[in-house]
């Protein structure tokens, strides 16, 4: 396994410390952990992009984020 070395924030690296404390691992481990998730796309894209596939289905009215009328009564 080749090492590197990084240069982390102040916050990011107490941050770092204490996470790795809290899950009883090295902070190496949760790093690396976290560098695999990004390379295999499972962090980023939007909101629609991680719910597209459920975009749609459900059914209502077309205009009831922008229609006043369906905010009657809210909040009351």
């Amino acid at each position: 396994m080749k090492t590197i070395t990084v240069k982390l924030p102040e916050t990011l690296a107490a941050w770092l410390s204490r996470r790795a404390r809290e899950l009883g691992r090295p902070q190496s481990d949760l790093v690396r952990d976290a560098l695999q998730r990004v390379s295999e796309g499972a962090h980023g894209g939007s909101c629609h992009d991680l719910f597209a596939d459920v975009c749609g289905i459900v059914d209502g009215p077309k205009d009831l984020s922008t229609n006043p009328k369906h905010l009657t009564g809210f909040g009351e």
